[in-house]
């Protein structure tokens, strides 16, 4: 799989945010895009997802225009977690999961065996097999998110978009979404996803976008991105990079506002 965004412009009917936007997502890779709000990070997710038509340039995935793909065909291509989702009735985890296999069926057609078996695997992959025949609504923030990436899962999707998955969850709960996303990755799965903590990028991405006030982004590997001097630039706050490793001996970095 590679998704490649060429030379787009994204905006609402006159009022353009993104403009000359270039990226590239292949299957194995977490793109992290960063930035403050206002910059358009949600506007090009529902570019992609083709809730905002494209105002200029190329989206492709396979060499196929995504402009072009109807709904049924994006939602079986393309998985959607947003930043959080209640539904108006007190669905069971197991009925919320089974939403995502909708893309695969035919028109006034119900789910079968197979669709079943799907979700009780997805939920199995992710660890969560125990919150089968829970409420959804009486979940955690942190279990809700789950289930909302199982959902998306179901769909059987080629790259999986995420907004903000880690909002509201506590410390140790976005750890674990953290740890899911980079999973499914090796798993072969492309994924992007936004974050307002640069440290995220450093914990999951494979590479990273940074998008800037002036409408302009920078994009490529998570070290030549997320410096000192660009997160300065993008947020007006001055940071400090620390570099350390952990008891493998691995290295690691985490951004520290000064104060």
């Amino acid at each position: 799989m590679i998704l490649r965004i060429q030379n787009a412009s994204c905006g609402y009917q006159d009022n353009t945010v993104l403009q000359d936007i270039s990226l590239e997502v292949c299957s194995g890779e977490v793109l992290c895009m960063l930035g403050p709000n206002g910059t358009g990070k949600t506007t090009l997710f529902k570019t992609i997802m083709g809730f905002l038509r494209l105002q200029g340039g190329n989206i492709d995935l396979d060499g196929e225009d995504v402009c072009g793909w109807t709904q049924k065909k994006r939602a079986q291509t393309i998985g959607y977690v947003p930043q959080s989702h209640t539904p108006a009735f007190p669905f069971s985890v197991f009925d919320v999961v089974l939403m995502g296999r909708n893309a695969h069926l035919p028109r006034f057609a119900s789910p079968a065996g197979a669709d079943e078996t799907t979700v009780t695997e997805t939920l199995e992959i992710l660890g969560i097999p125990h919150l089968t025949d829970r409420i959804f609504t009486e979940l955690s923030g942190g279990e809700r998110q789950m289930v909302l990436i199982a959902r998306a899962l179901a769909q059987e999707p080629k790259l999986l978009v995420l907004d903000e998955p880690t909002s509201n969850l506590d410390f140790g709960n976005q750890v674990l979404v953290l740890r899911l996303i980079t999973k499914l990755a090796r798993g072969g799965l492309g994924v992007i996803m936004t974050t307002h903590a640069p440290d995220h990028a450093f914990l999951c991405a494979t590479k990273t976008i940074l998008l800037f006030r002036d409408r302009s982004a920078l994009s490529g590997a998570v070290d030549e991105v997320v410096t000192e001097k660009n997160l300065k630039e993008a947020y007006g706050v001055q940071v400090r990079i620390l570099r350390g490793t952990d008891g493998t001996g691995l290295q690691t970095r985490s951004c520290v506002p000064v104060i």
